[in-house]
């Protein structure tokens, strides 16, 4: 009997590079396949312990391209689509928003036509809890499947506007679909663009960290690792159609996360700069998971343990995110905080 496919959108990025390890380790029975178009924030070199399995293949591919992905979804048949590719830098897609709606929007019309084409047997669309906007500081209030969405971002906007065409596509075409919206993510393969692995790096070289604002948004933290165990168990026992919030229950402010992280590495918090606040920048994000845990996830990762492990591995990694910092990326860093 032969294997069943499955194509991971995105799995050269943060989160889908951990899915695709996650899967590629956990599931021998699977062909793993990661499609990636290799953009600035993809890398393959956190996949170098499972290139050469049986089970992994790679394909470098524009989820917006729909001749490559008609010809790639009708040549493998793939029976499972985790979709996790797209644009997820605010910061960017303040700067830049044409190419936020081209991948996030576009890439994920071509990806559900393709699908259908082919009639999978389920579609899962990794989103966000941004695209429901922000909190106010009541400890008491989360975001739950049933929060309007009302998104403040470019880039929050077309991600929601994603979500409702994979809704569209399952109401209109059937099409079996869960979408999973988590909080923010952190853990191994991070891009130093985003706010825990850039702390880690400036903290390490003797740089300044800057903060927006006065620090005080807060944020949901979810280990990468606990977010790919609900994903897994969405693909396998999600209800067809639902909507599913993974959140970590980890509310800290921005100012708390940086503070922690100095406080490990053992430096000073003189480090700490304040710089002008993000456009639109939402105030605080918090999710309630009622819904996932019934379907039987629980998080392994508190935020202590989870933060102590990623400052280790950027400690024990410093070859992968360095290689990084050099380049393209130093010269938008130097414009984004004009530091």
């Amino acid at each position: 009997m032969s294997k069943q496919k499955v194509v991971v959108t995105g799995g050269a990025g943060f989160i889908g590079g951990n899915f695709v390890q996650y899967m590629v380790n956990k599931y021998q029975q699977y062909d793993i396949f990661n499609l990636d178009l290799l953009t600035y924030a993809g890398d393959l070199t956190k996949h170098k312990d499972i290139q050469n399995k049986d089970n992994y293949y790679f394909v470098k591919a524009d989820i917006a391209d729909r001749e490559a992905i008609f010809n790639l979804f009708e040549q493998e048949k793939f029976d499972y689509v985790v979709h996790f590719a797209a644009e997820s830098h605010v910061d960017r897609s303040i700067t830049d928003p044409e190419v936020f709606v081209r991948t996030n929007v576009l890439g994920t019309q071509v990806l559900l036509d393709a699908s259908k084409n082919i009639n999978v047997k389920k579609f899962v669309h990794v989103s966000t809890d941004e695209v429901y906007g922000e909190l106010d500081f009541d400890p008491t209030t989360f975001f739950t499947e049933e929060t309007p969405l009302q998104p403040n971002s470019p880039y929050s906007a077309s991600k929601a506007s994603s979500d409702f065409l994979v809704r569209a596509y399952h109401e209109t075409f059937g099409l079996p679909v869960n979408i999973t919206r988590c909080s923010n993510n952190y853990g191994p393969y991070h891009f130093p663009e985003k706010l825990i692995p850039l702390t880690i790096s400036r903290v390490l070289n003797e740089q300044k960290v800057p903060v927006y604002g006065d620090g005080k948004n807060i944020r949901d933290w979810l280990h990468v690792l606990d977010h790919c165990s609900a994903i897994d168990l969405v693909l396998h026992e999600g209800v067809n159609g639902e909507v599913y919030n993974v959140g970590g229950h980890n509310e800290r402010t921005n100012l708390e996360v940086v503070k922690t992280i100095i406080k490990t590495l053992g430096k000073s918090e003189d480090l700490i700069e304040f710089v002008k606040d993000r456009l639109g920048h939402d105030m605080r994000y918090a999710i309630d998971p009622t819904k996932l845990e019934k379907l039987g996830w629980k998080p392994t990762y508190n935020f202590e343990t989870g933060i102590a492990q990623t400052i280790q591995w950027y400690l024990d990694n410093q070859e992968w995110w360095e290689q990084i910092l050099s380049g393209e990326y130093q010269s938008y860093f130097e414009k984004q905080y004009s530091i």
